[in-house]
């Protein structure tokens, strides 16, 4: 049911009904003007044979050659009603149980009738109507297959639009759908009546038809360059940014280490601090955004490392190790990703933080208001914040999580407790490093 309901087989469906609508139309009427001059062509000759039966009846001769009688039992109800108010007329009847044209008019106080056989009158219409039965199956099913072709061209250019999307919303930036352009070659001057548009600058002349496929297409990839233009640009200043601020807040740190002892050098070194970790985390975004870091991988007892890391945070944790598994990934990566969530917890959640380990898989929770909606649904970003009336917020720790877990190929899972509290799952890879040939 899911392959009639794409759209290939809409189009086709539509263009058969179409198809198969216009065929009976055209069969009803056609068949209603043949039938019509054939059946005129059988009255006309009951009517001769009438007239002359009608001559012979008043001259009181024979009547020849033509099947005729008076009032016979045969003649229908209607044409010898109609022969009671003076009148002649014709219609279709039987005689003898063969398929006859009746032609009646008044004879003094009777009815005189003749007859002529009607079978091969009957027999030429329903061939006409199988001639045009099949001419019209035959029409439905041309035009079935040309709209199945056309309706599958379509749909396979508009499923590699739709793919190339994807790709882009999934940050590919690179992906192109590169149809054809919506010119051709240019052929030299026209010799017709009309005037060709003016050629486009590369010599090539704009096609006459539209395609809005291609038009579509080309718009995605106009702004598929322009998104990458502009986060190019975005990149370019948060690295340019940070290498500025790096040099003159080195130097504010160790201006800050020469000012006497007392609260006022305790909170300069306070701020300095946070603008130098926040410029160190602006490098480190700008690292990841450049796609150039990659993994040093090795096999890591994952209960192990998570137990050092968090320990080396400092930060009350409770680590739980459910079953152990030896993992692939890079160590250093790996500790910044835990490092950075358990500050995340203990900063915007509330205790305790538990820290739980089954096989590949690392969860980290904590009991506070939770993860805000729209980090869970789209994600993390730079700088968002939560309920700011609430002091919420999740600066840069939650992004260069999701940075670090794109190199070491994990996907972070975002999610909240259902007795509350934020809740993250890591699943490392599972391997062997390649041995050395």
């Amino acid at each position: 049911m899911r392959a009639l309901s794409s759209l290939r087989w809409k189009i086709a469906l539509t263009t058969t009904t179409v198809c198969c609508l216009v065929a009976a139309a055209l069969g009803i009427l056609v068949h209603n003007v043949v039938a019509r001059q054939v059946v005129g062509e059988v009255r006309k000759e009951a009517a001769r044979d009438l007239d002359h039966a009608l001559g012979h009846y008043e001259y009181g001769t024979a009547h020849g050659d033509v099947n005729a009688a008076l009032d016979p039992p045969g003649l229908p109800a209607p044409l010898r009603a109609l022969v009671a108010r003076g009148r002649t007329g014709s219609m279709v009847g039987t005689h003898g149980g063969e398929p006859v044209m009746w032609a009646a008019g008044p004879a003094d106080r009777s009815a005189l009738a003749v007859w002529i056989p009607y079978g091969n009158t009957r027999a030429r219409l329903r061939d006409i109507d199988t001639a045009i039965l099949a001419s019209a199956a035959l029409a439905a099913g041309v035009v079935a297959l040309a709209g199945l072709f056309l309706a599958d061209r379509i749909s396979r250019r508009l499923a590699t639009t739709a793919a190339v999307a994807r790709r882009i919303s999934a940050g590919d930036l690179d992906a192109r759908v590169d149809f054809p352009s919506d010119t051709g070659p240019d052929t030299g001057p026209d010799t017709g009546a009309e005037t060709d548009p003016d050629p486009a600058p590369d010599g090539r002349r704009p096609r006459r038809y539209r395609d809005e496929v291609r038009d579509v297409a080309h718009a995605l990839d106009s702004m598929a360059a322009s998104l990458q233009e502009r986060l190019e640009a975005e990149k370019r200043f948060t690295a340019d940014v940070a290498h500025e601020l790096r040099t003159p807040l080195t130097g504010s740190l160790a201006a800050a280490a020469l000012l006497p002892e007392g609260r006022p050098k305790e909170m300069i070194d306070d701020r300095l601090r946070a603008l130098h970790r926040l410029t160190e985390d602006l490098l480190e975004i700008s690292r990841l955004d450049s796609g150039v870091e990659r993994a040093d991988l090795s096999q890591v007892e994952l209960g192990r490392a998570v137990e050092r890391a968090v320990a080396a945070t400092r930060l009350p944790a409770e680590v739980r190790v459910v079953r152990d598994a030896v993992v692939l990934t890079d160590r250093r990566r790996l500790d910044r990703i835990l490092a950075n969530l358990l500050v995340n917890a203990h900063k915007h959640g509330r205790p305790p933080v538990e820290v739980t380990v089954e096989g590949p898989v690392v969860v980290i929770r904590d009991h506070g208001p939770g993860y805000p909606a729209e980090l869970i649904e789209h994600g993390p970003k730079r700088f968002r914040t939560g309920d700011p009336g609430r002091g919420r917020g999740h600066g840069l720790g939650l992004t260069i999580v999701a940075g670090q877990a794109a190199v070491l190929e994990i996907a972070p899972v975002f999610a909240n407790a259902p007795d509350g509290g934020a809740l993250t799952t890591l699943r490392l890879p599972v391997g062997r490093l390649p041995e050395a040939g």
